[in-house]
């Protein structure tokens, strides 16, 4: 037993350790620079908009463009998100991650420095107002959630740190020139110990992409990411955003859909049937098996990127017993109307997500509380 305590209490001091070396040699850029890049942060440079600050476009001296997140630290959420997004992107180096270039602190203004995203955001490209969405086929889609795969895997399993993003959407997966997708948006995230079977905490997410466990419960898991990735696919499979104000959840029609054998049905018909049936199947049930409402029965996300690669056999999922049959008429008349939301318009920057995601479609309920990114850092 005081081998086992000693074991926790070393890993303890080792992830502080490396949450200090990441916050201390991220790059520090002064408000001098900061101002040059984003022209005195002239209006016309203003690319996002949110509930702790805006998003400006930039040009670094070296000709880097990128993209300016403000933050006030007089916000306590300002803060938080400041210390996560500095201490864990710091630390993580990926193809399928947004990076941070620098921050800056003047005042109370916390400064986040990002690589500048040409497409915006997939939520944008799917949903956003007829002129900013993007006609992504086939190929482009699978290959986004593969790339989503990839990051997840690597976040969950690979990592220096284990991490539980908390807060997988549509509009958190930004776009590069070439559609390479990267999670972007740390702010919600929490370290995760594999010794630990669970976080309990303060449930913050967005409402419709969250794990039932996690949202009833503030049980959270690596699994709950699984959950949220499931969702993605699905909405980026049928080009149908998860819910609506006529509708009910895309997941519910998705299960539906699998029991009567016409799961291929929800693929996106703007596509005009140019697909690999096979293909397409194939994205679909790996969706439906992260969307499980037990998160043992989800696959981890390396498995998921193997399965999508070809590497393993995709099992059949089966129907999920949240499926409530009341509504089975509703859903299939919804199905053959194929209109795209009214209100599609997203305020992302091209160069991160939203500032804040935490609108009137997220909640923020206590329920226990567990050590975040911030509480290391101040008991460093």
């Amino acid at each position: 037993m005081l081998h086992f305590t000693s074991d926790r209490f070393w890993k303890r001091i080792t992830r502080r350790q490396n949450l200090v070396s990441a916050l201390l040699s991220t790059y520090y850029f002064s408000m001098e620079q900061i101002e040059a890049a984003t022209e005195g942060f002239d209006p016309a440079n203003k690319i996002g908009e949110g509930g702790f600050g805006s998003v400006y476009k930039g040009l670094l001296e070296d000709g880097t463009r990128v993209a300016v997140k403000q933050l006030s630290s007089q916000s306590s959420q300002g803060n938080r998100e400041f210390l996560n997004e500095v201490g864990m992107i710091s630390a993580l180096e990926h193809p399928n991650l947004v990076k941070l270039f620098g921050c800056c602190i003047d005042g109370n203004q916390l400064l986040l420095v990002y690589e500048y995203m040409e497409n915006n955001s997939l939520g944008r490209a799917l949903f956003g107002h007829e002129g900013n969405r993007l006609k992504l086929d086939w190929s482009t889609r699978y290959a986004i959630c593969l790339g989503v795969a990839k990051g997840l895997a690597y976040l969950h399993e690979e990592s220096v740190f284990r991490i539980v993003h908390r807060d997988i959407k549509a509009t958190n997966i930004l776009l590069d020139k070439n559609l390479n997708p990267k999670i972007s948006d740390f702010g919600l995230a929490k370290l995760y110990e594999k010794e630990h079977t669970h976080i309990s905490t303060r449930v913050a997410g967005t409402v419709g992409y969250m794990a039932p466990e996690y949202a009833t419960r503030g049980y959270l898991t690596d699994k709950a990411d699984v959950y949220s990735y499931g969702v993605v696919v699905l909405e980026v499979v049928s080009g149908k955003k998860n819910a609506d104000e006529t509708f009910l959840h895309l997941l519910d029609l998705a299960f539906l859909l699998l029991e009567e054998g016409r799961l291929i049905e929800l693929v996106d018909p703007s596509l005009n049937l140019d697909y690999p049936q096979e293909e397409a199947l194939r994205l679909l049930n790996v969706a439906l098996l992260c969307c499980n409402s037990s998160p043992t029965l989800r696959p981890a996300m390396s498995t998921v990127a193997r399965m999508l690669t070809g590497e393993i056999d995709v099992p059949i999922p089966t129907k999920d017993a949240s499926v409530n049959d009341d509504w089975i008429t509703g859903a299939l008349k919804k199905l053959s109307s194929d209109s795209q939301p009214k209100n599609g318009q997203l305020h992302n920057s091209p160069g991160v997500s939203e500032i804040s995601q935490r609108d009137d479609e997220n909640v923020a309920f206590h329920t226990s509380t567990s050590e975040s990114l911030s509480d290391v850092s101040r008991a460093s």
